[in-house]
């Protein structure tokens, strides 16, 4: 997954009438993985993405394809398109995005979910919600279970966001009550790999930039606050497991690495991977940041079959070589 010639080699056996999959926010950096690997499995696609905080460049080398279709669009508009399947992937996702428009980052996640509920509803198909581990605020409890019902402050800077996913993740389960819709959701741990926007603000990006500029690693607070990074091939696999999974699989389920390492401990692995000289600073604390994200992911693995099997090292090493590319590129540009 994530190469085009991958992409590229598609089945021979292509069925004559494809299943369309619909994905919000397909041009983000989850997004944009998970389309490479719905056309893969021999999928018809259709990426939907504002560009608000997706880029075309995370797809361009898909708009060519005879399957592939992208449509700008605002999912807080109501979209009306023919599908058999909806992921919603449409949210801003890093902190200094979400808070730089929380309104509308609200409605996104509940005007623009109720929207693509509807539509699921209309067209008989199932639609899978992507939701976030930030759905338990500051845990009292680790690691997380999908039963624990979380430590959350609905009035603080990334309540916006957060708040935002649980709402929407209670949309999803009374529009299955009610109406017997075809659900299933997924809280993301997280998540890193190429297609990271470099000025995205999570702390992998903000580390490797920093590391491969060879300047401070800025580390909010004392850096022992804990984090559980899975691979966006992963956690993409997982999606995929999820989406084949039996109807009445609707979750939560947890998605994401139960590998728990301290910030600290990551900033000082990339800057040993990075061949960096940057020295590590400590700045305030950010406000709501929670101090352990762990995921249990039993119920992913009986469920699914599904655990994450890429190596933090390995990872990060192929992240840095994407970011230096990157960063490369623009320099050269300028």
């Amino acid at each position: 997954m994530g190469s085009t010639e991958n992409i590229l080699q598609f089945p021979s056996n292509r069925r004559k009438k494809l299943k369309k999959v619909l994905v919000a926010g397909g041009a983000g950096f989850l997004g944009s993985h998970l389309c490479e690997s719905l056309l893969a499995a021999d999928y018809d696609v259709i990426c939907a993405d504002d560009l608000s905080t997706g880029r075309i460049e995370n797809i361009k080398h898909l708009l060519d394809l005879p399957h592939f279709t992208f449509r700008r669009h605002d999912i807080r508009s109501p979209l009306n398109v023919k599908v058999d399947a909806i992921f919603n992937f449409a949210s801003p996702a890093s902190p200094p995005a979400y808070q730089a428009d929380p309104i509308g980052t609200l409605f996104t996640n509940i005007v623009g979910a109720r929207n693509l509920l509807e539509l699921a509803r209309r067209r008989d198909a199932t639609i899978i919600q992507a939701s976030t581990s930030e759905v338990y605020g500051d845990p009292l409890i680790s690691p997380q279970r999908e039963d624990y019902l979380g430590n959350v402050n609905t009035t603080g800077p990334r309540a916006c966001y957060d708040e935002g996913k649980r709402c929407a993740e209670t949309q999803f389960f009374d529009f299955h009550r009610l109406y017997g819709l075809k659900i299933k959701v997924a809280r993301i741990f997280n998540t890193y790999g190429p297609r990271m926007r470099p000025d995205d603000g999570r702390v992998v990006s903000n580390f490797i930039v920093q590391a491969l500029r060879n300047a401070p690693i800025t580390i909010y607070g004392s850096g022992l606050q804990t984090r559980s990074f899975c691979h966006v091939d992963d956690l993409v696999g997982g999606f995929m497991k999820l989406f084949h999974s039996s109807p009445d699989i609707t979750g939560p389920i947890n998605l994401g690495n139960p590998a728990e390492l301290t910030v600290i401990d990551l900033a000082h692995r990339i800057v040993r991977l990075a061949n960096s000289k940057s020295p590590v600073v400590h700045m305030l604390a950010a406000v709501d940041d929670p101090k352990q994200r762990r995921p249990d992911i039993g119920r992913a693995a009986a469920q699914l079959g599904w655990r994450p099997n890429i190596d933090i090292d390995n990872g990060l090493l192929a992240t840095i070589d994407h970011f230096d590319q990157v960063l490369r590129h623009a320099a050269a540009n300028n």
